[in-house]
């Protein structure tokens, strides 16, 4: 497993979706790589907020998650990208409590959107990770990824969602 962080949450020309790009931690300077997972725009604005740190007046479907887990007794120890399949990635969120520990079946998108909530770190299976990597562009600006995601969401409609 490899372990990634956060490096930009972007919107894809192209398809004018939100792309989510993870990072390792540990990059090789001679190859550094990046994982490009779209995602859809609801998950992609959670996971913005969290990441900006707003408090919202009620709790979002992603802090709602975040309360059950601690309040049944458990800790999100770690997200696990675990495989893709035609262009779907699939993940686990692997949760610990004093007596047990299981993994849930989940998006990444809902599992990263809870992993930012919760400080938890990020895993991408390392055959995932090579099948799904792109190389990396050298001047990616997070933040400016971040706001051009931000511009985007201020012109998003409804409708777009029906279709």
């Amino acid at each position: 497993m490899i372990q990634v962080r956060i490096a930009s949450l972007s919107v894809d020309t192209r398809s004018n979706s939100p792309v989510l790009i993870l990072s390792p931690l540990v990059v090789d300077p001679a190859h550094p790589r990046l994982l490009p997972i779209w995602i859809g725009t609801p998950e992609a604005t959670s996971i913005l907020l969290a990441l900006q740190g707003t408090d919202m007046p009620r709790p979002l479907t992603h802090d709602l998650m975040r309360d059950v887990v601690e309040t049944l007794g458990f800790v999100v120890e770690r997200v696990e990208i675990t495989r893709v399949d035609e262009g779907t990635f699939y993940a686990a969120l692997i949760l610990r409590g004093e007596e047990r520990a299981f993994a849930l079946d989940a998006r990444p998108s809902d599992s990263i959107a809870l992993a930012v909530r919760t400080g938890s770190p990020i895993f991408v299976d390392d055959e995932v990770f090579e099948q799904a990597s792109i190389e990396a562009e050298p001047d990616i600006d997070p933040d400016a990824e971040i706001e051009q995601f931000r511009e985007f969401l201020e012109g998003v409609e409804p409708e777009d969602f029906l279709h």
